[in-house]
């Protein structure tokens, strides 16, 4: 009798799989990097930190006509961070990177529930952060609407420490996680037309944050609004996006922000070599309002890969204008070769009236090997006077050098594709 279930268990999953779609793949991500003035100048006689970590991820997916199934289990690996033949890992970073449902509620409605990414865009103000090793999601319930070349994005979130629904714990709502512009209740609208050579978008974000005493949630919350569009213009080889948002409320702790806003323009020319130009301006702390924070985005794809600006960091100081310039060369079918620089600048004054924060150089080669990509990485920060001035370390005090190098090899194999 038990075979006969075992079978009937068998011939059921048979059936379903091959009147579905399951997808089983993976990615292996070691990275290795040695920072010495990453995200922040280095002092002089500091040693450089050097490291190697590895991102793993286990993902699936699971469709059938009415709804779509994803899960993505990830791990983080420092390299020696267990000690040997420790039972445990030291650092807690496994954790179920996404876990959500799309189901499909007809005449091209469908709503996406659960632990996901949310990426709109160029990633300036929702996206991914994949650079990061542990990258950004959002426990989120989404409804969509997409036909033809349109497409309309309602997103809702309500986030605690613990679901207080059960027993004696039933009261409060409490949440506790500050930093990162966590939030405790967010709210947005998306929507975006395609046409044949151009693209437009809208997105109205409101955040709201739990307000902290001590570490403990005080009973007020302060609310963000950003609002705000992006464009993109493709004609032949020429490309054109921008992108103009607005900020006004609160950040947590009641903080006011007034009118602060972002604004950028970046003009491309491809080619067997490709020229990029561009610009971009973000608003600053003045004596009436906080600065523009660009939130959510994957913000060390912007303002130079050596992240010394709103990469946890830059959250509330002088702004910046970011102008850039960068060359990329097609070496051959399966490498690549991007040269980068950058000049910053204060949008706002430092104490000593200086803005000039300094130049940032990047280069990036990127091949193909059989079945993985490589990629290998250098950066130098030109520090200005106004850079030591912002990073509270005097010129005298800091490294006459200071760079980043990496290299990442990437991994993704699918073990298994079951796709009609």
């Amino acid at each position: 009798m038990k075979i006969q279930y075992v079978l009937l268990g068998v011939f059921t999953l048979i059936t379903q799989l091959s009147q579905a779609q399951f997808t089983l793949d993976g990615e292996f991500r070691p990275r290795t990097e040695y920072r010495n003035g990453y995200g922040n100048l280095i002092a002089d006689g500091d040693n450089a930190g050097f490291g190697i970590s590895t991102r793993i991820r286990l993902n699936t997916g699971y469709t059938t006509e009415g709804y779509q199934l994803y899960i993505s289990l990830q791990d983080v690996l420092v390299w020696g961070e267990n000690r040997q033949l420790l039972p445990a890992d030291s650092n807690n970073s496994f954790a179920i990177f996404q876990a959500w449902a799309n189901v499909s509620l007809g005449n091209e409605w469908s709503t996406k529930l659960g632990r996901q990414t949310i990426i709109y865009d160029d990633q300036r103000i929702f996206g991914d952060v994949g650079w990061a090793q542990q990258a950004r999601n959002h426990d989120a319930a989404l409804i969509k609407y997409k036909k033809n070349k349109f497409m309309l994005d309602f997103g809702f979130a309500f986030n605690q420490d613990k679901a207080n629904i059960s027993g004696f714990s039933n009261i409060g709502t409490d949440y506790t996680t500050a930093g990162f512009f966590s939030y405790k209740a967010m709210q947005y609208v998306y929507l975006k037309q395609q046409w044949e050579n151009f693209g437009a978008s809208f997105l109205a974000l409101n955040t709201t944050f739990q307000d902290l005493v001590s570490g403990v949630s005080a009973n007020t919350t302060s609310s963000l609004l950003t609002v705000g569009t992006h464009f993109d213009y493709k004609s032949g080889n020429i490309g054109l996006a921008g992108n103009l948002f607005l900020q006004t409320g609160e950040r947590q702790g009641k903080v006011d922000v007034k009118n602060a806003y972002l604004a950028s323009l970046d003009l491309t020319l491809k080619g067997k070599v490709t020229f990029s130009v561009g610009t971009e301006l973000i608003s600053g702390k003045t004596d009436d309002s906080a600065a523009f924070f660009p939130l959510y985005g994957t913000n060390h794809k912007f303002n130079g890969f050596m992240d010394y600006f709103y990469v946890g960091n830059h959250g509330n100081s002088v702004g910046l204008l970011d102008v850039h310039a960068s060359t990329k060369f097609n070496l051959s079918k399966k490498s690549g070769l991007l040269v980068k620089i950058l000049n910053f600048s204060g949008f706002e004054k430092l104490p000593s009236g200086e803005k000039s924060l300094g130049t940032e150089l990047d280069i990036v080669l990127n091949t193909k090997l059989k079945g993985a990509g490589l990629a290998i990485g250098y950066s130098h920060m030109f520090a200005s006077d106004g850079m030591y001035e912002l990073k509270g370390i005097h010129k005298s005090k800091a490294s006459a050098v200071q760079n980043w190098a990496w290299v990442m090899l990437t991994i993704k194999p699918k073990f298994l594709n079951n796709t009609k």
